[in-house]
């Protein structure tokens, strides 16, 4: 989950990145199960949802993160992340550098359990 504020008056931009941006991800990365972006009401804060069946589902999701992250970056500036579950060493080191200049990861690695429906 990422947690971020949407730079003035990005809001309809960041809108249509979303909405391409969910096309492409459904269509290329099959192991994505959930991909969901909310925006508070005064349209300053958005959030993004992910969830992975496991660790390899979600290395490929980062496959071509970067250059996501930086048409993103036009629009948002990152608060913080949080990882639920056991990232790759990979993720976790791309993770690290996003940190360094922009938020600061949290990851909660112990499940204790519940379930999805379908």
């Amino acid at each position: 989950m990422s947690h971020n504020r949407v730079k003035g008056g990005k809001l309809d931009d960041l809108r249509q990145l979303t909405r391409e941006g969910v096309k492409s991800i459904e269509a290329d990365k099959p192991g994505t199960l959930v991909q969901l972006a909310y925006v508070n009401e005064e349209g300053t804060e958005v959030t993004i949802v992910h969830l992975f069946p496991n660790a390899d589902a979600m290395d490929l999701h980062m496959k071509g993160a970067s250059e996501r992250a930086k048409r993103a970056y036009q629009f948002i500036e990152s608060d913080r992340f949080e990882i639920y579950g056991t990232p790759s060493h990979g993720v976790m080191e791309m993770m690290k550098k996003i940190a360094e200049s922009r938020a600061v990861p949290s990851v909660n690695p112990q499940y204790l359990g519940g379930f999805i429906r379908r």
